[in-house]
């Protein structure tokens, strides 16, 4: 038999009725277990990586390939059906996650390597720079000649000798940059017309980048929605009579974010196309594990030094131009069944998820490029100048299993309103103190929540909580008193586990 306390607390339980504790997590979507087969042979040491980080793999997967994909650059692209269709090697990731899901940390070992090999082109750069001084001396020298037989034509009535092309001083030579992490589109166009390869930016906080873009210059979003391209580009400078002229104009991106912020900043507003470039992971917080052992960084420096070795496709003129990776026939059936379910999908879905899956075509290609060429560079072998049927059923697998329901979690669970998250942060403060009951007085005087500072935050929030079965209004006034009573509200007793 039950005593009368425990009795009367399941009768409490019961006239309230279960809470909804899916708003703990927001109405989250449970995310999507990563595939393994994009990876090849790197999956093991890369799910090593990030337990060494305390970091979902996810993380550190698909940063690999985003930063392979940024070494590759503008030497190849992916050409489905021999057509003039190309895709390039770029990717943007966007990591979303709270800041216990260790990010930054996920990014500081293959960060680590581009940065070691920038340091090994130190010295190629200086030995650049004297033969670039060497030049500029020459140049000074033959137009210094050529002025004097321009005098001495003008004296003699001659026509005009032409300038020589050695008296025209050569632009200064720029240090190869493989990443950067903080620049305006007129700078970062400087960087890539030195770096024609291209570049990765790297940002441990996405929001900050986001919200720059027209800070310095009223067009900088649209120069980084061309970046996303690897079209050239021409920025026109202010006090500068000539433009700044980018043959490859291709960026790769990496950037960490929190849930919130990726609404306040990205999926709010028009949609110009900038949220759906993105390829978006946001895994669960992985459980606390001892690493039990250091990962091996060897085979991914040397993937990525092989394929920053790739030579360029040399034209008829002397020009550098990219080498033109065509699909396997069996791969074009595969990919031909791609493009038809991504039409299937769109056509149900809306908003940003409709952009995303309209890009996804061109996304299944760049992935397709940056696998294929990752693989070989990690595993070895003879260079591949196609791409087979088993890395785009690989892929294809990636996007219908992870990169869709990705979207899905990210397109709709972060773009939550504001009073639904802020209850899920109240509500998660409620279940770990276990208190009976709240005020609001209490909660702007003392609690301070994030995003909940004043009554215009915390009123939508508690109605959400009484919506949701959580809380219940109890105002009284004390030592009865007329009066308004207190804003006091009871907590459902399942949640303190009363039942």
């Amino acid at each position: 038999p039950r005593s009368f306390g425990a009795a009367a607390a399941a009768d409490d339980v019961l006239g309230w009725g279960l809470p909804d504790r899916s708003i703990l997590d927001e109405g989250r979507r449970p995310p999507p277990e990563l595939p393994s087969a994009m990876f090849g042979n790197a999956w093991p040491e890369l799910v090593r990586l990030a337990a060494d980080k305390g970091a979902p793999v996810d993380y550190v997967a698909l940063s690999w390939l985003t930063v392979a994909a940024s070494v590759i650059g503008s030497r190849r692209r992916a050409v489905p059906y021999n057509s003039s269709w190309e895709e390039p090697a770029i990717l943007w990731l966007g990591l979303v996650g709270d800041p216990s899901h260790n990010k930054s940390p996920a990014l500081d070992p293959l960060q680590s390597i581009l940065r070691k090999m920038e340091e090994d082109r130190t010295d190629e750069h200086a030995s650049t720079l004297l033969q670039w001084n060497a030049d500029c001396e020459r140049a000074r020298v033959e137009k210094a000649q050529w002025a004097d037989s321009v005098k001495a034509a003008a004296k003699d009535n001659l026509a005009t000798p032409p300038m020589p092309e050695h008296a025209v001083e050569p632009n200064e030579p720029r240090r190869r940059r493989y990443y950067v992490q903080d620049t305006t589109p007129e700078s970062m166009g400087e960087i890539l017309r030195g770096n024609p390869e291209g570049s990765l930016m790297i940002r441990d906080e996405l929001a900050g980048w986001l919200t720059s873009f027209d800070r310095y210059n009223p067009g900088g979003r649209t120069y980084w929605l061309e970046a996303f391209g690897g079209r050239s580009f021409t920025i026109d400078r202010k006090g500068s009579p000539e433009p700044l002229r980018i043959p490859y104009n291709g960026v790769n991106v990496i950037g960490a974010i929190q849930p919130a912020k990726l609404a306040d900043c990205l999926l709010h507003g028009s949609d110009d196309g900038l949220a759906a470039r993105f390829l978006f992971t946001w895994p669960a917080r992985p459980a606390f594990s001892r690493p039990a052992s250091n990962a091996d960084l060897n085979g991914f420096e040397s993937a990525l030094r092989r394929l920053d070795n790739m030579a360029w496709l040399t034209s008829e003129t002397g020009k550098r131009e990219a080498v033109r990776i065509l699909l396997d026939p069996a791969a074009a059936d595969v990919f031909d069944r791609c493009q038809q379910f991504y039409r299937d999908q769109e056509s149900d879905a809306g908003g940003l998820l409709k952009s995303f899956i309209g890009k996804l075509s061109g996304l299944t290609l760049r992935l397709a490029l940056a696998s294929q060429l990752a693989r070989w560079a990690y595993e070895g072998g003879v260079e591949p100048h196609s791409i087979s049927a088993e890395t785009l059923e690989a892929v294809a697998d990636f996007v219908a299993a992870y990169a869709l329901p990705m979207a899905e979690r990210v397109y709709g669970d972060a773009a939550l309103p504001l009073a639904e998250r802020n209850a899920a942060t109240l509500a998660r403060r409620i279940k770990r103190t276990k208190v009976r009951s709240i005020n609001t007085r209490d909660l702007m005087r003392t609690t301070r929540l994030p995003g909940l500072r004043d009554a215009a935050d915390i009123d939508p929030a508690i109605e959400a909580l009484v919506d949701a079965g959580w809380l219940r209004a109890e105002p009284h006034r004390r030592g009865g008193s007329v009066g308004r009573g207190s804003r006091d509200y009871a907590v459902n007793p399942a949640i303190c586990g009363a039942a």
